[in-house]
Parts: structure tokens; C-alpha cells; sequence
């Protein structure tokens, strides 16, 4: 049987909690109901802000790899699903923000709700799992160059493949429980995890447990390990020691991709971790509740906002990206003014483009026209 559907909804059922866990069982807790009312104004608001900014930066990285599909590569594949998942994730967004400014009621229906849950909690493993894959791919590749030209896009997309069957597995329970129940103290229709009553607890704790180890541990330890050996490959190569800036410029990138993944995630993850222990009872301090409570939804900020980072630490900031993006840019400017100009303009304009297209046909790849 199910938990009761009219016990009280604590303000920690946040949008994500089916990424965490569920209400409190307030029959088993002594604190009182604590709902802080700035999330229902500012938490709509930052989410609006990272949609927006984590929809636009995505969607180019997914237009300039569909665009140079003839070049890809191995860590192309890795970078156009983290995007996708990404994206996919970045979508649920409006939804959330809306079951905020209503104030935890779910106008959606609960197929919406089911759906939205699941693709959210499918597509969080998804993109936390392709970086991790992206960090082995680029120590092999640095580390292991020869070794790594044995890599081929066939196992690439297989690898990919197998990601999104371990993040659909992953977010099975999130499908199997979540569903909308009506909160009567609080009237409103909710998108909670139902998790079986007698065994709430456990169930809770068990899955935030989960999430913390297949979410966070797991992948920061495979992607410390990369970059640990990175950095020191890199500080042993003599090819580097005569490039020093360059060396440089890829080290901080490799911190940056270490400290990014930690800032973004860690907070959300401690929160999830102290919210289990609440869940089986060893943490029963209301003032802890309490911080839990209101700091677990900045948590969830900062998770999405690593949507936003992924493009520019994946993507914008390689040279081999900047110059498709640049070149898919100077394709666009002249189909515009191709429609604008006038046809002495054309002409003219039209020589240019051809002469950088037969550069772009004979030149190697990875070199500049």
C-alpha cells in the first residue's frame, strides 16, 4: 500500500527530489512543516535563466556536429549525446518552474508527470555518464596516443549506446513511483515518489544512496583518475616542455573540467546524502531539516547550471570546434546576404566564398585555410 496521499508535503519535495527522494513522512517526524516562500519567485526564475542559456549553448554544439557529420570522430559521438542529454534534460525545466510558481501543485496530469520525472532522472545520469566517458577517451588519448588510434566509431556509438541503457535502468524506479497525488493540508496536487509506506524509509534512503554512487562517486573517482594521470603525463612530456604556454592552457582545461563537474554536483549530493539519513531516522534535528531544506533547491541550481558549462568546456573552448563553428557561421552570414545584397554584391561575395570553399575541399584536417 502506498503512503498516505494526504500527509503533509515538506518543502524538501522539491522538483527534482524524484533525482533525491520523496516528501517526509511527517507521521514519523516531530518538525514542523516548513515551506519557504521565495522558492515559489526565485527558483522559477533561475530556472528560466538556465533553460535559456543551457537550450542556446547545446543546440549549437548539436548544429555544428550535424552539420560536419563527415568529420567525426570518436570524441565527437561522446559530445554530441552529452549535449543530447543535456538538451533533453534543459526541457523538463519549464515544467518544474511552473510546479513551483503554483506552489507544489502539478497542472500537467500524470502521465506528465511520470514522464517528465523519468526523461529528467534518465538524462541527469546520461550526461554525468558521457562525461565520464569523454574524460577516458581524452586520457587515452593523450596518455595512449598510439593505443587510442585503435578506437573506431563503432564502438564509440555501441558505448553510447550502452550509457543510455545504464541511464534508462537507472531511472527506472523514478518511472515506477513517481505519479501525482492530491496533499490535503496543503491543497495541491502533487508530482511525488510514492514509495511503499511500511518500507518508506528504506526505499528513500535507498535510492538517494544510489544516486549518490552511480551519480557522483563512481564518476568523480574514474574522472579524477583520468586527469590525475593527464596532468602528470603532460608535465613529464618533453614536447610540452618546450610548449609551455600551450601545456599550460591544457592543464587549466583539465582543471577546469575537475573543479566544473565538483562545484556543480557535490552540493546536491551532500543534500541528497543528509536528506537518506533524515529518511532512516539519523538525523532528526528540525535545524537541520531546516537547512536541508533551503539549501537543497540552490543544490538543484547548481546541477542544472552544469547543462550550461558543458558546452563551453567540451565544445566552444577546442580549437577544432571554434574553427566548424566558424566556418558553419560564415555559411549563415552569406545565405543572408545572399538574400539582402544586391547582385553586384552577389558576385562579388559569391567569389569569396567559393575560394574559402575549394580551401576548405584541399585543405588537411586540422589546419586553417
Amino acid at each position: 500500500m502506498y503512503g498516505n496521499a494526504s500527509e503533509p508535503l515538506l518543502p524538501t519535495e522539491e522538483p527534482l527530489r524524484e533525482l533525491n527522494s520523496s516528501p517526509t513522512n511527517v507521521s514519523s517526524s516531530s518538525c514542523s512543516l516548513n515551506i519557504f516562500d521565495y522558492q515559489f519567485t526565485l527558483i522559477p526564475v533561475l530556472y528560466c535563466i538556465i533553460f535559456i542559456l543551457g537550450i542556446v549553448g547545446n543546440s549549437v554544439v548539436v548544429a555544428v556536429l550535424c552539420r560536419h557529420r563527415a568529420s567525426k570522430t570518436v570524441a565527437s559521438i561522446y559530445l554530441f549525446n552529452l549535449a543530447t542529454a543535456d538538451l533533453l534534460c534543459l526541457a523538463t525545466l519549464p515544467f518544474w518552474a511552473a510546479y513551483y510558481s503554483y506552489g507544489y501543485n502539478w497542472i500537467f496530469g500524470s502521465v506528465m508527470c511520470k514522464v517528465s520525472s523519468s526523461v529528467l532522472s534518465l538524462n541527469m545520469f546520461a550526461s554525468i555518464f558521457f562525461i565520464t566517458c569523454m574524460s577516458m577517451d581524452r586520457y587515452r588519448a593523450i596518455v595512449h596516443p598510439i593505443r587510442s588510434q585503435r578506437r573506431t566509431l563503432q564502438q564509440a556509438s555501441v558505448i553510447a549506446l550502452v550509457v543510455w541503457g545504464l541511464a534508462c535502468v537507472s531511472s527506472l524506479p523514478t518511472f515506477y513511483f513517481r505519479d501525482t497525488y492530491y496533499i490535503e493540508s496543503l491543497g495541491v496536487n502533487a508530482c511525488i515518489m510514492a514509495f511503499p509506506n511500511e518500507k518508506y524509509g528504506k526505499w528513500s534512503a535507498g535510492m538517494a544512496w544510489m544516486k549518490n554512487t552511480l551519480g557522483f562517486l563512481v564518476p568523480l573517482i574514474v574522472i579524477a583518475t583520468c586527469y590525475t594521470w593527464i596532468r602528470r603525463h603532460l608535465l613529464k612530456a618533453q614536447g610540452f616542455e618546450k610548449n609551455r604556454q600551450k601545456r599550460d592552457r591544457v592543464l587549466k582545461l583539465v582543471a577546469a573540467v575537475v573543479v566544473a563537474f565538483v562545484l556543480c554536483w557535490l552540493p546536491f549530493h551532500i543534500l541528497t546524502f543528509l536528506d537518506a539519513l533524515v529518511h532512516v531516522g539519523v538525523v532528526n534535528n528540525c535545524d537541520v531539516i531546516s537547512v536541508i531544506d533551503a539549501a537543497l533547491p540552490f543544490g538543484i541550481c547548481l546541477g542544472f547550471a552544469n547543462s550550461c558549462i558543458n558546452p563551453l568546456l567540451y565544445g566552444f573552448i577546442g580549437n577544432q570546434f571554434q574553427e566548424r563553428l566558424h566556418h558553419l557561421f560564415k555559411l549563415r552570414v552569406y545565405q543572408f546576404s545572399n538574400r539582402e545584397s544586391s547582385s553586384s554584391r552577389k558576385g562579388s561575395y559569391l567569389k569569396d566564398v567559393e575560394t574559402y570553399g575549394n580551401c576548405e575541399k584541399g585543405r588537411e584536417p586540422g589546419t586553417a585555410c
